[in-house]
């Protein structure tokens, strides 16, 4: 007669030896920063995402779950268009700032071999003066009378002051790609910095020039810094709404300004919500789209 084997228990040794094996002494260490990223994040993710399933009716809610938002995103062509114009947009910074900051980090991390401290000094003294006050020198170097249009009208080069540099995409993207340079700079010098100097070494011994030292070690071992500073730039710049707001004028409009005056002028919680999940889950893709081709550029380089 066959006997039914009896469940397993856990022996107080046994739970002993858990709560004093490594694994669990690091999810201590981390719930701390877990239980805060659920409470900062998690959270209002979660309301926000609540949100976008109601309707808003004068000034109170309907709460019953509805994609009726969502429809009305696909079906006016205007959201599609910020949307897309956004994407634009970041896509342009991002590409000009990473561009911009390989070199400048190139140089501090290879060129540069006493007092490297001062260099990121330098780096990150735009961030010692408010943003806002950044974007309005800018509309003083782009306006109409600014640096840009005065200097060029008294060179004889002009006749009237340059229209396309200002209350447009160019101007947006301009003081845009000058706010987060500093951010792309950091996370690109820091992969740069922890290569290790004897695999350059190893192929300048093999018979490598320069140019194919670049493309062969350094660029794909600071592929990881690339990435990270892509995405440093990439996501928060969708979802900028005050830059579009100061120089952008009426072409330079992005979709965190209708999310904006959804919550606030138009106080349509429910279809801003919808707007700004919509355009996390098209950031998202395009980010890892992009992140996983710039590894596969790199794996391919290799």
């Amino acid at each position: 007669m066959r006997t039914r084997k009896e469940a397993p228990t856990v022996t107080t040794t046994q739970f002993t030896r858990l709560m004093r094996s490594e694994g669990m002494r690091g999810f201590t260490l981390m719930s701390p920063t877990l239980i805060y990223a659920l409470l900062l994040l998690a959270i209002p993710i979660g309301v926000i995402i609540t949100f976008s399933f109601w309707t808003q009716h004068y000034l109170d809610f309907d709460t019953t779950l509805t994609l009726k938002n969502y429809a009305i995103i696909w079906e006016k062509p205007i959201y599609q268009t910020l949307l897309f114009r956004s994407l634009i947009v970041a896509g342009t910074v991002t590409l000009v700032t990473v561009v911009l900051a390989y070199p400048i980090a190139y140089f501090v991390a290879f060129r540069v071999q006493d007092h490297k401290a001062i260099w990121i000094f330098l780096i990150t003294i735009p961030f010692w003066t408010s943003y806002l006050l950044r974007i309005f020198a800018w509309k003083l170097v782009l306006g109409y009378d600014g640096l840009i249009n005065s200097t060029l009208i008294n060179l004889g080069l002009i006749d009237e002051p340059l229209s396309f540099i200002l209350y447009n995409m160019n101007a947006v993207i301009v003081t845009l790609s000058h706010a987060w340079l500093p951010f792309a700079i950091l996370p690109i010098y820091v992969s740069l910095e922890k290569i290790d100097r004897s695999l350059l070494e190893a192929a300048t011994d093999l018979g490598d020039k320069p140019l194919m030292r670049f493309l062969r070690v350094t660029l794909p071992l600071s592929l990881p810094g690339v990435i990270a500073a892509t995405l440093v730039v990439f996501i928060p710049t969708v979802g900028d709404y005050v830059t579009p707001k100061l120089v952008g004028g009426k072409d330079g409009v992005m979709i965190a300004n209708f999310i904006q005056i959804q919550f606030g002028k138009a106080n349509n919680w429910p279809l801003g919500a919808a707007l700004a999940i919509t355009a996390m889950v098209c950031v998202t893709a395009v980010a890892v789209s992009v992140a996983g081709f710039i590894k596969f550029i790199g794996s391919r380089i290799r």
